[in-house]
């Protein structure tokens, strides 16, 4: 059995964001090219086997959104879409993605949305003062989580 999990985020973010953070976030959620250099998750450390035989880190960017097409575990489709605040009513960037995660990428899948929290509308945070990035389930559950980012920390399933 795989421990994967779906991931559902509708959110709207505030305008203002620099053009390399749109170009980043595209990237993330597999809408445009890879940029030059990464901010808002700038490090993805993997463990592999050098020639030598040593287990070494290198760095391997990966988007971490941008699956598009069937998804394998928890059905339907996964996809991600960014409108500008030229393409909404709203005025904000709306963003909506629906994927699949194992609990081995949480870590940077965190750091970005630890991100988006922090660029994310004012009717997305709770009375608490989190703010609610969407949901998760277990791909063998029937029951939807409410997803939340808390003093900057992903409190994840």
């Amino acid at each position: 059995m795989a421990d994967i999990y779906e991931l559902s985020i509708a959110l709207n973010l505030r305008g203002g964001l620099s053009d390399e953070e749109v170009a980043e976030l595209r990237w993330h959620l597999g809408l445009g090219p890879k940029p030059e250099s990464l901010h808002i998750v700038p490090a993805f450390p993997a463990v592999v086997e050098a020639e030598n035989g040593e287990l070494v880190v290198v760095d391997e960017p990966v988007p971490l959104l941008a699956e598009q097409g069937v998804a394998w575990k928890v059905g339907g489709v996964l996809v991600s879409a960014l409108l500008s605040p030229l393409d909404t009513r709203c005025g904000t960037w709306a963003l909506t993605v629906r994927q699949e995660v194992h609990p081995d990428g949480f870590a940077s899948t965190g750091e970005l949305l630890t991100w988006l929290a922090s660029k994310a509308d004012d009717r997305h945070r709770t009375a608490t003062g989190d703010i609610r990035v969407g949901w998760t389930r277990f791909c063998d559950s029937e029951r939807f989580e409410p997803l939340a980012v808390r003093n900057g920390e992903v409190i994840w399933p």
